[in-house]
């Protein structure tokens, strides 16, 4: 798999991208004043193929001229029908703005939807102002069961 916009590429996490993605993550989180998780919500990260691969779920990379940009990740949850979590979409300041979060959640849905899921979650925190903003428009419901320390917000989608 590998999917192209603009001139971003969007492709399978490898080992290789670990540390970086570790590190892109933990600043991204640091600069809305959210701290990394790496015992708790963000030991996945440390761990892709034990929560994503190995559970049929998948991490995504995001790449301008071979440097990593940003993530995207969706792995099976025991709540609700079917379910996915769409996790670990982080994107850097310098590629906001271009569209990049829109397309990527579609391409997200797409490969859900075609993987036979039913319902989407994803959690997020207020402070995370463009994400909300993103999540709603796209059709997210605001709901119930917020799991993760530093968010303060659930959403669901159904397929």
């Amino acid at each position: 798999m590998q999917i192209q916009y603009k001139d971003f590429i969007i492709r399978p996490w490898e080992a290789r991208d670990r540390q970086i993605v570790v590190n892109l993550i933990s600043t991204i989180l640091e600069e809305y004043g959210l701290g990394s998780e790496p015992c708790g919500a963000d030991k996945d990260v440390e761990k892709v193929e034990e929560f994503y691969h190995q559970t049929g779920g998948e991490f995504w990379i995001i790449e301008k001229l071979d440097n990593i940009v940003g993530t995207a990740a969706y792995y099976p949850i025991q709540r609700g029908n079917n379910a996915v979590e769409i996790r670990k979409m982080y994107l850097i300041p310098e590629v906001r703005g271009e569209g990049l979060g829109k397309f990527l959640l579609k391409e997200l849905e797409n490969r859900i939807q075609s993987q036979g899921f039913q319902e989407i979650y994803l959690e997020t925190a207020t402070v995370l102002k463009e994400a909300v903003k993103l999540y709603e428009r796209c059709g997210y419901q605001q709901t119930t069961g917020v799991e993760t320390k530093r968010c303060d917000l659930v959403y669901k989608k159904e397929l």
